[in-house]
């Protein structure tokens, strides 16, 4: 029995070392699963939500291996069959035999057992089945299996990519999200590539002073003709180890866009650059929300008033739901210590959000109002100013590493609703 072809290895039972089990997006594939009890086909169906999974086409099937079999004899197989089946380990290979001599041999099979028997997985290995998973499992090793099936065909890593967002207009996400590519691009020696996907009013070029004549824009309207050439070219370099893709920064036409024109556009950027720093424009819309739920992490910045913490907990919560397989977004608060504002504690704001707090960043408007008319970085401004650090301990964090806690700023001064509290 054999689902492969003749010069296609069998699948290793080990994962590709380099590939850990929630980088990489599942490709353009169509899966098909048939299931012997209505719990297997909710779980595998559990498992579109998973933000991997967004690019393919499932579909589900009663049946177990006897219904793929019939399935198949009049119908072409799709790039990945699951099938579950409760026979006992003598029957299965046998089974599996029939259902072979209707498949394409370039379909993969996973099937779901209910028997743990490591001389049964070895063998279901050796001809060729692609994974045995027992039941009962949960949603993420099923995806874990599909992704670890098709990232261990010797594909290239897939780069990191962070998204920062405002909770309100002005809380500082585009300053924030710059100065810590910076300091990752500085500090850890990484390429970082920061694309500033505020179209109409971004400042990424101002930050950096940069004025290059193409950007993000171009990429975007070039539609199914951008390639890893082109986005090469439309790049600037802002400094060692980073790269921008600019906005435009124009009015001469409204710039509305599709829930998913920007994925070709991240796709190959993430094919280039080992981390993707987005300065996603606060707002809401379909490919905002497209852009959040398929990223690796989210940064929320917020000021700490009422407004901010509102919008917060509500981008955070959709997020979250966007999301359920993945850690929440996390968040740092901006702008604290104005003179003669109340503000809410970084501490009771990140435990009403819920999410996360790994940076703390006190208001300082000469530092920062220097920088920015200068188009530095706060590190070129002033490299012994322990904001440096801040930035630094977030890009650990966004990076995969973890940094010791952010300390303590300030105090509460304003008592929260009881509509934000934590819930118990």
């Amino acid at each position: 029995m054999s689902f492969l072809t003749p010069d296609q290895p069998a699948q290793a039972e080990e994962p590709a070392a380099e590939i850990a089990s929630g980088a990489r997006l599942v490709p353009r594939i169509t899966i098909q699963a048939f299931c012997e009890h209505s719990q297997s086909a909710q779980l595998v169906e559990s498992a579109m939500h998973d933000r991997r999974m967004s690019k393919v086409a499932l579909t589900t099937h009663n049946g177990g291996i006897d219904g793929a079999v019939e399935t198949y004899k009049s119908n072409p197989t799709p790039n990945l069959i699951i099938v579950e089946t409760t026979l006992s380990p003598d029957q299965i290979p046998s089974a599996l035999e029939k259902l072979a001599e209707v498949c394409d041999a370039s379909t993969r099979v996973i099937v779901l057992g209910h028997v743990n028997d490591v001389l049964l997985y070895r063998e279901l290995i050796r001809s060729g089945i692609s994974e045995y998973i027992v039941l009962p499992a949960t949603s993420s090793e099923i995806v874990t299996s599909i992704t670890d099936l098709y990232a261990a065909e010797g594909a290239a890593p897939i780069g990191r990519t962070v998204g920062f967002i405002s909770a309100k207009g002005g809380a500082g996400s585009s300053t924030i999200a710059h100065n810590v590519g910076w300091a990752i691009a500085t500090g850890l020696r990484q390429d970082c590539l920061i694309v500033d996907m505020d179209l109409p009013f971004g400042t990424a070029g101002l930050n950096f002073n940069q004025d290059p004549p193409h950007g993000l824009a171009d990429a975007v309207l070039a539609n199914q003709k951008v390639d890893q050439t082109m986005l090469d070219r439309l790049m600037s370099k802002a400094a060692n180890h980073i790269n921008l893709l600019t906005a435009p920064a124009t009015l001469d036409h409204t710039w509305d866009f599709e829930e998913r024109e920007f994925e070709q556009v991240l796709e190959i950027c993430q094919k280039s650059v080992p981390l993707i720093v987005l300065d996603i424009p606060h707002g809401w819309t379909g490919w905002t929300r497209q852009t959040l739920a398929s990223i690796d992490d989210i940064v929320i910045v917020a000021e700490p008033d009422l407004a901010n913490l509102r919008n917060a907990k509500n981008m955070a919560d959709a997020i979250k739901a966007l999301r359920p397989t993945d850690a929440g977004p996390r968040l740092v608060i901006n702008k604290l210590g104005v003179p003669r504002r109340p503000e809410i504690s970084a501490t009771e704001f990140a435990s009403s959000v819920e999410c996360e707090l790994i940076g703390q960043i006190g208001f300082d408007a000469q530092l920062f109002g220097t920088a920015a008319n200068n188009g530095q970085m706060i590190a070129e401004v002033a490299a012994s100013n322990k904001i440096n650090e801040i930035f630094s301990n977030i890009g650990m964090h966004v990076t995969g590493r973890q940094p010791g806690h952010a300390p303590a700023k300030t105090g509460s001064l304003l008592k929260l609703p009881s509509l934000f509290k934590k819930r118990a």
